[in-house]
């Protein structure tokens, strides 16, 4: 498990907080099949460990994992 801090686990949910709507950039899952760069979502919550839960508009719900994936607010 990846460890993050106080303080950066208050600025993700500041910036990314739920209904927001954010664009993947990318994403390190070998399997993930239905995630491309580019695709929107809105986010549902971001968890203990920073992982931004996104309901993507194609029907996945894959998190953005802190410090391996990457996402940007629209």
């Amino acid at each position: 498990m990846r460890n993050i801090s106080k303080e950066t686990l208050a600025h993700l949910r500041a910036v990314y907080p739920a209904g927001a709507r954010v664009e993947l950039i990318s994403m390190d899952d070998p399997y993930n099949t239905q995630l491309m760069p580019g695709v929107k979502g809105t986010v549902v919550s971001v968890d203990d460990i920073g992982t931004i839960h996104v309901q993507w508009d194609c029907g996945s719900s894959l998190g953005v994992v802190y410090g391996v994936d990457h996402c940007k607010l629209l």
